[in-house]
């Protein structure tokens, strides 16, 4: 099992590692790996889908990726304009598909990155087109240096018959530090 675990860490963005570590001692040791988990999660850049993996390797999860109906805008500032919108006018966009089988899980591992200091839109939808009554919610969260902002109130908020943990939270900036370097390096010229 080391020499795994080894092998593995050569292949993990180094901010992963803590959250191997995390999974090992932390909230995986405290939940029973197999069918009973799925991982649920929303991920624009990447950060997120790289946690969302792990968790599912680490815990023999299914793992559902929550996708818009209509995809937001590639262009950043395009996609912050639109969600801020969405936020502010309490819009819940439709998703390209639900967890039909949501009964089958126990344990629901929900991943997402905060947008202007919440749970982006689609987050709000997949937790009110799903009953996750009784079901134990494990956040796991990716941020840009402002923390998880109201994210956990709405979650709660949104699944209020759910029995939700402490959850993981990872600063994962580096498309707003690569925007604002390239601003900079831009108003140099």
């Amino acid at each position: 099992m080391d020499r795994i675990r080894r092998a593995m860490l050569r292949f993990i963005p180094i901010w992963a590692v803590g959250l191997l570590a995390a999974l090992s001692v932390g909230a995986a040791a405290a939940y029973e790996a197999g069918p009973g988990n799925l991982v649920v999660y929303f991920s624009r850049s990447g950060n997120t889908r790289v946690i969302a993996g792990q968790i599912g390797r680490a815990m023999d999860a299914q793992v559902f990726e929550i996708i818009p109906a209509t995809p937001y805008p590639e262009d950043y500032e395009e996609t912050v304009a639109q969600a801020t919108r969405e936020r502010e006018s309490g819009y819940e966009p439709p998703l390209e598909s639900s967890v039909e089988n949501i009964a089958d899980y126990d344990t629901i591992w929900l991943g997402f990155p905060i947008w202007g200091g919440s749970v982006p839109p689609v987050i709000r939808s997949f937790l009110s087109g799903h009953d996750l009554s009784g079901k134990t919610l494990i956040p796991f969260i990716t941020h840009g240096g402002y923390g998880t902002g109201n994210s956990l109130a709405v979650v709660a908020e949104h699944a209020p018959q759910a029995r939700l943990v402490e959850p993981f939270v990872l600063e994962a900036d580096q498309e707003r530090r690569t925007l604002e370097r390239v601003t900079d390096w831009l108003g140099q010229r």
